[in-house]
């Protein structure tokens, strides 16, 4: 996944109010306290036609994000970004140099208040970063250099990223590493020491090869840092295990086929628990993260699909998902509203369909494993 955060390019809606769409334009700017400072900027402009122009920027953050659509209604400004899961209402002050509000993401809101800026006062947005090469195809890489550091006891959550050519991952587990690189689930991993799901590290690491690689490419240097820092070894075997068999729904599938490059890297990057942006992603990308992050056992793609898709899936998780990621699910909701649970949103949205079953699967069995050497 190549970025973080956003840079969301949307379109306003105008609806009848009281304030005109000119009380409302210009650069607005605040600071979203979520476990650290977000500087956010919104700039909205008049768009051709009528109606207005917004880009958010996350000047922390960087990166692209997805579209959104916000509406004006007397001195109510509400936006909603269902790429992210989240949207941000405001109240406009009464001298119209002020917004007071709240955004919310995935089901948890935090107070931001936004400041009309000016030129003296407006935040610096960076530059979008200059494009990546993709890496040759044919590469065979592995990390030049590679950090290997214990992750802050209180950081939440995980990721896997790249940004540029830096290969990141922040509070992962060795098994977290291991199912990432050979695309397995953590029940496919047997008889390694109990510390492979308790401690947790931060790599960071450059490939010893030019360009971006490719999910494939990437998987392969995680599997050589495995090798050589954990000095892990393993044989494989064969098991029958409970599984997800993600197939195709009745009515076909609801997929938008990706334009993106069918080389690059996918991009699914949780907004939130129950709101997955995803991509220029295959199938197997998206039975992988599922199995990863999700659910609780091994996703097997039986859709048949080829090809790369762009999709957006929303639901409201239960307590049986986001185990591995140590996230606590808000509890169930009775707002009608809200979005349908996991296996209804799949059908529903994507035309697939989660069939539980149970399957023959590769597992891991390991044979040694050490805590990775010094950096």
């Amino acid at each position: 996944m190549k970025t973080l955060m956003m840079w969301i390019v949307a379109l306003v809606t105008l609806a009848p109010a009281v304030v005109h769409a000119q009380d409302v334009t210009g650069t607005w700017q605040g600071t979203l306290q979520a476990g650290r400072p977000l500087r956010l900027v919104i700039q909205i402009s008049n768009a051709d036609g009528g109606g207005l122009r917004a880009v958010m920027y996350s000047i922390d953050q960087g990166g692209q994000g997805a579209a959104a659509t916000v509406a004006l209604q007397g001195t109510t400004v509400r936006i909603a970004i269902a790429a992210i899961g989240g949207g941000y209402e405001g109240r406009l002050s009464a001298d119209g140099n002020a917004l007071t509000g709240t955004f919310t993401q995935g089901g948890m809101p935090l107070a931001l208040n936004l400041a009309r800026a000016t030129s003296d006062t407006a935040w610096t947005i960076p530059a979008p970063p200059a494009p990546v090469v993709p890496m040759a195809a044919n590469a065979d890489p592995a990390f030049e250099v590679a950090t290997i550091k214990p992750s802050n006891p209180d950081a939440q959550g995980k990721i896997i990223t790249v940004r540029g050519r830096q290969v990141i991952t922040i509070n992962t587990t060795l098994n977290d590493l291991i199912t990432f690189a050979y695309g397995l689930h953590a029940r496919q991993i047997t008889t390694g020491p109990a510390w492979l799901e308790t401690e947790k590290y931060d790599v960071t690491g450059l490939p010893d090869t030019a360009g971006q690689p490719s999910t494939a490419q990437l998987r392969t240097m995680v599997q050589k840092l495995l090798a050589d820092r954990f000095k892990l070894a393993f044989h494989r075997d064969k098991r029958e295990l409970a599984v997800y068999a993600l197939v195709v729904g009745a009515k076909g599938p609801m997929l938008t086929r990706s334009a993106g490059d069918p080389n690059g890297l996918p991009a699914m990057l949780f907004r939130g628990p129950g709101a997955l942006p995803a991509r220029n992603v295959t199938m197997a990308d998206f039975a992988s993260v599922m199995q990863a992050v999700v659910v609780d056992r091994p996703v097997v793609d039986q859709t048949g699909l080829s090809g790369r898709f762009d999709f957006t899936l929303t639901w409201t998780p239960d307590e049986s998902q986001f185990a591995t990621m140590g996230i606590r699910v808000p509890p169930p909701t009775a707002d009608a509203s809200a979005p349908p649970g996991l296996f209804t949103a799949i059908h529903e949205q994507l035309g697939l369909k989660f069939d539980s079953t149970r399957a023959p699967v590769d597992v891991m069995v390991v044979d040694r494993v050490e805590r990775p050497s010094e950096n």
